[in-house]
């Protein structure tokens, strides 16, 4: 997970938008704390369900929406697959996009008249 931290603090870096400023470092401090989640964490269970609680929407209060993406990346992250991680956390990341933040999902273009 160490990659995928660091290529959002590079992505952080160079961003212009405050908003979307404002979101890689959200998601950089709850990357962080799986981090420290999956030192305490018993087995993979345990920590897909910590996991899971670390704030991907706003009090956890629309989190179930993102039930099966979210898994799928807290367990590429639990295994440590470096490989897994980058396309489980931009699934994560459109599918959350899409469902909360739509405005800012990429844009479908316009049908021809």
């Amino acid at each position: 997970m160490r990659r995928l931290i660091a290529e959002l603090e590079r992505q952080l870096g160079g961003e212009a938008s405050l908003f979307r400023a404002q979101l890689l470092r959200e998601d950089i401090a709850r990357l962080r704390r799986l981090g420290e989640l999956k030192r305490d964490a018993a087995d993979e269970a345990a920590f897909v369900a910590s996991g899971s609680r670390v704030g991907w929407t706003p009090g956890d209060a629309r989190t179930a929406e993102l039930r099966e993406p979210l898994e799928a990346f807290l367990r590429a992250a639990f295994a440590g697959d470096e490989d897994l991680i980058p396309p489980a956390w931009e699934t994560l990341h459109h599918v959350r996009l899409e469902r909360l933040l739509g405005c800012l999902s990429t844009p479908v273009p316009r049908p021809a008249d």
